[in-house]
């Protein structure tokens, strides 16, 4: 690890591979023999033309998605788009399905809502405090879609697989896991996802929108408001966030020609999610929250045996250069976000802390 800096395990914005940010650095004072940084090129130049299609084709292929999809640009986050989804896709005489699973979720649906859209919550974990995943969900054949949050930062659940809906596309929102694993793409009408968590910093947002959904936009809907916009603009209609797009450009890279793909990157973060819950589960000094069946592979959150211990344990974690470990504060406790960017070593530096930090105050 480079000198002077931690290991991170912030929930977003979060860990990026070092490789990306020495290229960063590189370009921040002279992108490309420009002349000009990174943050300074036109996003109308043909450097930024290069960056922004080869962000494009790198998406297509380590996602595997054809032709009959639109990979977008946005600005917003996520959580604009838990309006945008309802209102470009939703129409007035038809309802959704939504699969309520934590706080984002919770958003997404409260934001259709808010929008006067007829919402079906036909599934939620809050019973026992959104612990785990819901199984075996009766959707409704004639849903305009279902909507999902596939990875949940919070309470650190996961869909391990995804719900079959028939015929009715799944949304979801990804901000948390995309890239993290190889999946099939064919049941997803819309996949978006904040780049800050898992492939880029903050400021952008992924949308991989497929063309029959389109069809669906509204023309009532202002410019900047619909799906359609930049589509056709290929996410040029305004001004987009250059470096943002720049840094996500060199994470793909760093994914399919360093990393060597999804399937090579889902078996190393199950391998540091294994080593993490093997510490956890061999002690009663550490509880993880989430069910064995529905946890996340990149969000462990778990639980000591008193909150001043664990105030103890983030702040003594700090002093030995792992930092972010403190719980979502809506919820408290400890939290380990081991996305793509986060080493083996650094999860094995953190299981040796828990467990000399166990063995001390055990």
């Amino acid at each position: 690890m480079t000198a002077n800096r931690i290991y991170n395990f912030n929930a977003g914005p979060a860990a990026l591979p070092e490789v990306v940010l020495e290229e960063l650095q590189a370009s921040f004072l002279n992108y490309g023999n420009s002349g000009m940084s990174i943050i300074e090129i036109s996003h109308r130049s043909s450097w930024f033309e290069e960056i922004i299609d080869d962000a494009l084709g790198r998406t297509r292929r380590l996602l595997n998605i054809g032709d009959d999809f639109k990979v977008l640009f946005l600005q917003g986050g996520a959580s604009l788009q838990f309006a945008m989804v309802p209102m470009n896709l939703l129409a007035a005489d038809r309802s959704a399905d939504y699969v309520d699973t934590g706080t984002w979720s919770t958003k997404a649906v409260k934001e259709a809502q808010t929008l006067g859209k007829t919402v079906n919550v036909v599934a939620s974990s809050a019973d026992r405090s959104y612990a785990y995943i819901p199984r075996d969900i009766a959707f409704h054949p004639d849903a305009a879609y279902v909507h999902i949050t596939s990875n949940n930062t919070i309470k650190g659940t996961q869909w391990s697989r995804f719900p079959d809906t028939g015929n009715v596309p799944i949304i979801s929102d990804m901000s948390s896991d995309i890239m993290s694993r190889a999946f099939d793409p064919a049941p997803f009408g819309v996949i978006y996802a904040g780049a800050q968590k898992n492939i880029g910093p903050a400021g952008v947002c992924m949308v991989i929108i497929r063309e029959d959904m389109l069809q669906r936009v509204p023309e009532s809907l202002p410019s900047m408001l619909k799906y359609t916009t930049y589509a056709a603009k290929n996410s040029l209609y305004n001004t987009p966030p250059v470096f943002a797009v720049y840094t996500v450009q060199l994470v793909l890279k760093w994914l399919e020609e360093t990393v060597g793909g999804l399937d090579a990157m889902e078996a190393l973060n199950r391998k540091k999610a294994g080593r993490l819950y093997g510490c956890l589960d061999t002690t009663g000094f550490y509880r993880a929250t989430a069910d064995a069946d529905s946890r996340s592979l990149m969000n462990v959150t778990f639980r000591l045996t008193n909150e001043d211990l664990e105030k103890q344990f983030v702040e003594q974690a700090q002093v030995n250069g792992l930092g972010g470990l403190k719980g979502h504060r809506s919820v408290g406790g400890c939290r380990a976000s081991i996305y793509n960017a986060s080493t083996l070593e650094a999860v094995d530096a953190l299981v040796s802390f828990m467990e000399e930090f166990e063995r001390k105050h055990g």
